[in-house]
C-alpha cells in the first residue's frame, strides 16, 4: 500500500503538535515521558520533530495521560485555522 503525501497543512499540523507536546514535556526527559504512555522514545522523538505528523489515536491518548493534557487541548492546537474551511487546507 502507498501512503498518500501529506499536504503542506498536515504537515504543519504535526509540527505545532510536536511543539505542544514538548512545550508540556518541560523538563521531562523524553525516556520519562514515553514511558509514561509506553510508546518508544524514538517514536516520541518523530512526533515531537514532526518526523511522524500523523500518530494513532491510542499514541495521542496515551501521550495526553503521561503529559496531564486534556485531548479537547490537543484537538484544539490542531485544528484548522480560525477562517479558513476544510477545502482549502487540503488542497494547500
Amino acid at each position: 500500500m502507498v501512503r498518500t503525501p501529506l499536504t503542506p497543512w498536515e504537515r504543519e499540523r504535526g509540527e505545532r503538535f510536536g511543539a505542544l507536546l514538548r512545550e508540556a514535556r518541560g523538563e521531562r526527559s523524553m525516556v520519562e515521558v514515553a514511558a509514561v504512555a509506553g510508546i518508544s522514545a524514538e517514536t516520541l522523538r518523530k512526533i515531537e520533530t514532526g518526523r511522524a505528523p500523523t500518530p494513532s489515536f491510542f499514541t495521542i491518548a496515551a501521550l495526553a495521560y503521561a503529559l496531564d493534557l486534556s485531548l479537547d487541548e490537543l484537538a484544539g492546537a490542531c485544528a484548522l485555522p480560525e477562517g479558513e474551511g476544510e477545502d482549502e487546507a487540503l488542497s494547500a
